[in-house]
């Protein structure tokens, strides 16, 4: 009878990555990159960047330094929200901007106190984004962009550029992780490789689908669509920000486009053939006019170090059980779904090498080769050698533990911790 049990779930686990690699917006090819061509617009936008800081000194003298140093052609400002450091983070920011001589371009605000039902980050970006609005000329784009973030120096140039042939109302970038120290190695690529399956990017940039995210670490936005929205107070509460932001506007997008809909378009829909949707007008203006992107980078990179196991595992429990709407059940679902997919598929193999079951032996190790292969994209992306690929179970079970861990901080009041914060639980914007 165990044999048996055995078979179904390795067949099962090897089902479900058939249809992953086959049927799940092909998340694993790790295509859908920012373009690099040096193509000039007829006019390049007023861009302003916001960058929330929380004791940055460190780490400024690199990233503050590549936003004041982007070959823009247009005009570009730089807001740096000083969120109540306590390790100078202001009076660095100045003075890099004073070595550069870009004091004009770079405006340094001090955080207020952090109100109830907001998040830290959110908090400085919200106060970032209104002085922004009080300036002579606001920009068409803000940029929302983390501390740690060291940016290409062309960045602006090619995400405005992106935003206006594409007419995007949010282009965010996945950055390049620092990927240096084993664990960082062994753990980084596999995050980046979890969160595209959670939400697979061409998923995410086709405006017919309701899959939306960000990544936080680069967030272009128009400044109209920001105001639709209702400004980033709309996710003043979420922990994945990023996520939460992405939704927001592709659902506002997705909402008015559908209320803008004429009684001759309706007809059009309805008389237009199934095999060629593109003909229809809407899909063609209204859809084109509310788009997001998201896309990976390897230009643009986080300096945000993570040495150790500790440092991944704090970074990963931090949000993972956020990301399940705190709940117990969605806790369970996920652990079985994570051993099913990831964990079965060696333990079948090496049980049916071990006992002489062949069949279950084949279908474990077939289901492992798809994994593997579905992996090795996002290894390759960041440099590190193909046998890493084959330990994404084990890396599997680490996430695992994680999001348990995350599960039990929260419970005992401790989930949300950053930089001296801890967060109650939240609102994850969805």
């Amino acid at each position: 009878m165990s044999g048996e049990i055995g078979l179904w779930l390795s067949v099962l686990s090897l089902v479900i990555w058939v249809i992953l690699l086959g049927f799940w917006g092909q998340f694993w090819r790790c295509d859908q990159r920012l373009t690099r061509q040096e193509t000039e617009l007829e006019m390049f936008p007023a861009i302003c960047a916001v960058v929330p800081a929380r004791n940055e000194a460190d780490l400024l003298p690199i990233t503050l330094r590549s936003l004041l140093t982007q070959n823009y052609p247009g005009s570009f400002t730089v807001v740096l929200v000083d969120d109540n450091s306590t390790d100078g983070t202001a009076n660095i920011a100045s003075g890099v901007a004073q070595e550069l001589n870009k004091t004009q371009q770079l405006h340094v605000l001090s955080g207020q106190p952090l109100p109830p039902d907001w998040t830290g980050k959110l908090w400085a970006l919200h106060q970032g984004i209104e002085y922004v609005q009080t300036l002579t000329q606001p920009p068409d784009y803000v940029l929302l962009t983390d501390a740690d973030i060291e940016h290409d120096a062309q960045n602006f140039r090619f995400l405005v550029t992106k935003a206006q042939q594409e007419n995007l109302e949010l282009v965010s970038l996945m950055v390049l992780l620092r990927c240096e120290s084993f664990w960082e190695k062994l753990l980084i690529p596999a995050f980046v490789f979890f969160f595209q399956k959670l939400y697979p990017f061409p998923w995410v940039n086709d405006f017919t689908k309701s899959t939306a995210a960000a990544a936080g670490g680069c967030i272009l936005i128009a400044s109209k669509a920001l105001t639709r929205i209702g400004g980033i107070q709309v996710v003043r509460n979420a922990l994945i920000d990023d996520c939460a932001l992405g939704q927001a506007v592709k659902q506002r997008s997705r909402e008015q486009g559908a209320g803008r809909k004429t009684e001759e378009e309706l007809m059009l829909i309805n008389s237009s053939s199934p095999e060629h949707p593109a003909k229809s007008p809407v899909s063609s203006s209204s859809a084109s006019s509310h788009k997001i992107w998201l896309g990976l980078d390897d230009s643009t990179h986080s300096l945000r170090s993570y040495p150790s196991l500790s440092t991944v595992w704090d970074m990963v429990a931090r949000t993972a059980f956020t990301q399940l709407h705190y709940s117990l059940g969605l806790l369970i679902l996920a652990v079985i779904g994570m051993i099913l997919v990831y964990i079965v598929p060696p333990v079948s193999a090496i049980f049916g090498l071990l006992t002489g079951t062949w069949l279950v032996a084949c279908v474990g190790l077939l289901s492992w080769l798809l994994m593997s292969c579905a992996y090795l994209p996002t290894i390759r992306f960041y440099g590190c050698s193909p046998w890493f690929a084959l330990c994404l179970p084990g890396i599997a079970l680490l996430y695992t533990l994680m999001t348990i861990d995350s599960a039990v901080r929260h419970w005992q009041k401790r989930g949300g911790t950053w930089k001296g914060r801890v967060y109650s639980k939240t609102n994850s914007g969805s």
